[in-house]
């Protein structure tokens, strides 16, 4: 089993009124210098905001929804700190509900 770990707000929040673009450009960059594999994602109306572990989540994130999720508590930490306006959350993969957890609608 995979834990994955998120922050979703609102596709307008996380690609226009945040810095976001250069935050992920500058792990990017590092994880290439290091040789480390990308584990991370910026995910536009992500699926796994649909299933029913999510739907409170889902109902107070303003539509469209993205979020970037990784496998690394720690950036996700990170971002929630630097970003501050955004929902936090997690799950395992694979689960009854969610099929792929990197699937956009």
């Amino acid at each position: 089993m995979t834990t994955y770990f998120f922050v979703a707000a609102s596709e307008k929040f996380l690609t226009v009124e945040e810095p976001l673009e250069e935050i992920l450009k500058e792990r990017t960059r590092n994880y290439k210098e290091n040789n480390k594999e990308i584990d991370f994602w910026l995910l536009k109306n992500p699926s796994f905001l649909k299933s029913s572990q999510f739907i409170d989540l889902n109902t107070k994130i303003p539509f469209p929804p993205a979020a970037v999720m990784s496998t690394d508590k720690k950036f996700i930490t990170f971002l929630k700190l630097r970003l501050e306006f955004v929902a936090v959350g997690e799950f395992e993969f694979p689960n009854t509900e969610i099929t792929d957890p990197l699937k956009v609608d």
